[in-house]
């Protein structure tokens, strides 16, 4: 990998900078005059009503699915590692087809397609729940054939929650926000917020029901849904038709063509074709050199790696420690403390990079979560006779090493955000996903791989060895611009002060 040169003056304006807060608190000028968009609060309110909806609807089908799944097939990893490998995977694979999608639609048709389509997907995927957990007789392969069903309706439900989510935060919030700052970060900061409440409370709750009867968390899962998509249905219509910038046609022109024009074109058209192939392929390839030679490439494929981990608390760890004894109480209690470790992350990162800079921020950040998930992982291994026990010294270091993750996540951004140039920030940051996807696939096959619950150790050495690598990454990152890790002449000269000259403390 080759880093531009950097001069001297460029390298002390860095460190300098390492040293300084990231955001300073700087007064507006007397002479300059803000103007504030307002948004109307009947408005702003439908929208988080209806992006509380989407979101909860969302947050308890996902960690439900893998309770019911847990449960309709004990003691294997497998059907779940299908489930979530393939619902990953069509979110890959169609990405390209969502962003052309929502370009040449109406946005009204858009949004309302995407909300009844995903909670048919749910309430079909609940029915099918309900006959596998009831035992239903199905047949010869008839459950190989429901998983397959309900694998199937995963994909649909992930791709229209992806058209909901950009059709809305990415484009929607931006218009009514009117092109003003202010407005556009309260209204994003107030959906990040019921984002973590409902991923916060929405398991929690799911879970508890789950852990009274799990045919009473079906029932329960498929009645939110079929209750909530009027709600949501007419919320978002009332704000399309409330704001006339919305209504605005902003879709890709359609070219019609007659019949004989049609024919007389095709060979003209697919001579086109091909050559946009060719230059989307150029693209392609160019965008991953760029990226593989960019400056920024060390501590975003570290941050990348972290995908590849089955120690979250998803589907494959919950499946786990269902198998070991955990009820699906106590799995409910360990992820809100998992979530509260990155929500606390959320200020302690922030405030250390306000006091050393992102890079060595990072660096703290990446030990934060390296050294837990090591103690956990060992406990893991020594403990392999019970299960119970292991299995615990396992949650408590993925736990402790949230702080770490979410913190080490907060550092990169940043660093990606000044290193990155402006014009080149999407080529980068496609590349950069795409990344994040391939590892968290890998953390599918995995599981996929090692399949039955006594073989969890080995997955979890897996992610363990990720995320180290990505902290030895990082920590060569740190070494390539800062020169060294630790300010050797510092400590010998305090030790050198404490000794004094005949090696005897002063």
């Amino acid at each position: 990998m080759q880093h531009p040169s950097r001069t001297h003056a460029d390298t002390e304006a860095a460190q300098l900078h390492e040293q300084t807060a990231l955001l300073s608190a700087e007064r507006p000028s007397s002479n300059s005059v803000a103007v504030t968009h307002r948004i109307n609060p009947r408005i702003s309110r439908r929208l988080y009503l209806s992006h509380f909806l989407s979101s909860w609807n969302s947050r308890v089908f996902e960690f439900g699915a893998v309770l019911y799944l847990a449960t309709i097939f004990p003691g294997t990893l497998l059907p779940l590692s299908v489930y979530a490998l393939t619902r990953g995977l069509s979110a890959v694979i169609f990405a390209p087809a969502i962003g052309h999608y929502i370009d040449t639609n109406d946005q009204l048709q858009v949004v309302r397609a995407s909300i009844v389509f995903q909670r048919l997907a749910v309430a079909t995927s609940c029915v099918i729940f309900y006959m596998l957990y009831i035992g239903i007789p199905l047949g010869h392969n008839g459950r190989a054939g429901m998983l397959a069903l309900v694998s199937f309706l995963a994909c649909v439900e992930k791709l229209y929650s992806i058209v909901n989510l950009v059709s809305v935060e990415k484009d929607w919030v931006v218009v009514l926000a009117e092109n003003d700052t202010t407005a556009l970060s309260t209204l994003n900061a107030q959906m990040r917020r019921i984002d973590l409440l409902c991923k916060l409370l929405g398991p929690l709750c799911i879970a508890l029901i789950d852990g009274y009867s799990t045919e009473a968390a079906i029932m329960t899962n498929f009645a939110m849904n079929i209750a909530s998509v009027v709600v949501e249905y007419f919320a978002i219509a009332w704000i399309y038709y409330e704001v006339p910038t919305l209504q605005e046609d902003r879709s890709m022109p359609r070219v019609e063509q007659s019949d004989g024009q049609s024919t007389a074109r095709l060979a003209d058209t697919i001579s086109r074709l091909c050559l946009k192939t060719r230059r989307t392929l150029y693209r392609f390839f160019a965008n991953f050199d760029f990226y593989f030679h960019h400056r920024a490439f060390l501590p975003s494929i570290a941050g990348a790696l972290l995908y590849l981990t089955v120690l979250s608390f998803s589907g494959q760890m919950v499946t786990y420690l269902v198998s070991s004894g955990y009820t699906t109480i106590h799995i409910a209690i360990a992820r809100t403390l998992s979530v509260a470790f990155e929500v606390l992350a959320t200020w302690v990162a922030p405030w250390l990079i306000s006091r050393i800079g992102p890079v060595r921020a990072g660096l703290w950040m990446s030990n934060c979560q390296v050294i837990p998930l090591i103690a956990g992982i060992t406990v893991f291994g020594l403990f392999t006779g019970n299960s119970f026990i292991s299995a615990s010294g396992l949650v408590l270091g993925t736990i402790v090493s949230r702080v770490g993750l979410r913190g080490f996540d907060l550092c990169m951004q940043v660093i990606v955000q000044e290193e990155v140039e402006a014009e080149s920030r999407g080529s980068f940051s496609s590349v950069e996903a795409a990344w994040q996807n391939a590892f968290e696939l890998l953390s599918y096959f995995s599981t996929i791989v090692f399949f039955r619950p006594s073989q969890f150790f080995w997955p979890s050495l897996i992610s363990c060895t990720a995320v180290t690598t990505a902290s030895f990454a990082y920590t060569f990152y740190v070494y390539l611009r800062r020169g060294h890790l630790l300010h050797l002449e510092k400590i010998t000269g305090l030790l050198w002060k404490e000794a004094g000259p005949n090696g005897y403390s002063q």
